[in-house]
């Protein structure tokens, strides 16, 4: 165990001198202050969770702390558990464990770490692995670590600092806080960073290649199929090829015109296998499963909406893409983080059990929402709203 733990320190030290991006994510403060024996992120891969976990373990001013990550194949045949309490053992203060769903047993081996030894412990894990279960979640300090909103991507772009907003302020002062925002762009040209957000903007591994970017999502998007969710949920290889029919499938149809029966048909995967599939491919933070208002009261057959989880996956799918489902799902992949959406009869969707949407370009009315109570146009091709109609970019502004 000792030289496995010389080697693992060497590794942290490479991995320390590569040097870090000074730009910290917006769950940077909170990880940083949690005061959880252990503290868990999780999130879809390339979001940027190794980064931040090393840029909480820098600030740190423990002596003994450590990074090693769980895909390393000196971790395969070795138990969580021993290394790290001998590393405790030895003064370890603090490690940062990453890619922790590399390990089999991994929920056991943490619940050991947790009850018996006294080190503080960061980890992080896939989406596509269950590690929010409520018996895990309970025990741990759990925090999920989405893709890049609009505003961390103009403040990676352009230098500079803008404030989130919380969706009651976006309603209720938009105008200003727009106007603001604007003021604060060099070039004045919100639309143009927006398209630039809507087509590459959404991974922060943009900004170190962006001639390879979706050839990156590409691979990651395979890496998630062929590795995560084979390994993890026991899909065969060969079932592999029907869940890329079914992201294709999503990517050039329109979210109304999917129906779980015709989706199973044109892909030829059975209904109970489909519902299967796309509760993996939700987990795995490939796609977004939007249920009708309805359905949560009572058995409505009516189907449900599905989306990619975000823009960039058009480009790196599919290459007929229709506007209209660009803009539902740009709309959907930033608020789903902190607000709960269902989609609606009147208008596209139902936010929080309160708020109507209707989503479209700059000329969309409000016939299809008229006479509902808190209803809004979030409109595209928009710089500036008034009263109950909001620039569609906007909403990239809630964290």
């Amino acid at each position: 165990m000792q030289e496995l733990l010389e080697t693992a320190l060497r590794f942290y030290r490479l991995k320390r001198d590569q040097g870090l991006p000074e730009y910290r994510r917006f769950l940077y403060d909170e990880l940083l202050h949690s005061k959880a024996k252990i503290t868990g992120l999780y999130g879809s891969r390339g979001v940027g969770k190794t980064t931040l976990l090393l840029q909480v373990l820098q600030e740190f001013e423990a002596e003994q702390k450590l990074y090693i990550s769980c895909d390393h194949p000196i971790f395969y045949e070795v138990s969580l558990f021993d290394f790290v309490d001998y590393f405790s053992k030895y003064g370890g203060e603090l490690i940062v464990i990453d890619e922790i769903h590399k390990i089999e047993d991994f929920q056991q081996q943490i619940k050991l770490i947790y009850d018996f030894l006294d080190i503080k412990v960061y980890f992080s894990g896939s989406s596509a692995v269950e590690i929010t279960h409520p018996d895990f979640s309970r025990r741990y300090s759990m925090y999920h670590l989405p893709i890049l909103s609009l505003r961390e991507f103009l403040e990676l772009s352009l230098k500079r600092s803008f404030q989130s907003h919380s969706l009651q302020e976006l309603l209720s002062s938009h105008e200003k806080i727009a106007n603001e925002i604007i003021d604060a762009l060099p070039d004045k040209k919100i639309l143009k960073h927006f398209k630039r957000f809507i087509d590459v903007g959404v991974y922060p591994y943009y900004f170190e290649d962006e001639k390879r970017y979706i050839d990156r999502i590409q691979e990651n998007i395979n890496t998630i199929l062929y590795a995560d969710l084979v390994n993890v949920v026991s899909i065969s290889a060969e079932k592999i090829e029907s869940l890329k029919k079914l992201l294709l499938n999503i990517c050039v149809s329109n979210p109304l015109e999917i129906s779980l029966e015709k989706l199973a048909k044109r892909t030829g995967i059975s209904k109970p296998t489909l519902y299967k599939y796309i509760h993996y491919l939700s987990r795995a933070e490939l796609l977004h499963h939007i249920v009708y208002e309805a359905k949560r009261f009572r058995n409505m057959q009516k189907p449900d909406k599905l989306y990619l989880n975000n823009t960039n996956l058009f480009n790196a799918l599919c290459i007929n893409k229709n506007i209209g489902t660009i803009r539902e799902t740009f709309f959907v992949s930033m608020l789903y983080k902190r607000h709960m959406i269902n989609y609606a009869s009147e208008g596209d969707f139902l936010v929080d059990e309160t708020y109507t949407f209707e989503i479209g370009g700059k000329n969309k009315g409000f016939e299809q929402i008229k006479g509902k109570k808190e209803s809004f146009v979030a409109a595209d091709d928009l710089e500036i709203g008034f009263g109950n109609k909001i620039p569609l970019w906007l909403f990239g502004f809630l964290y």
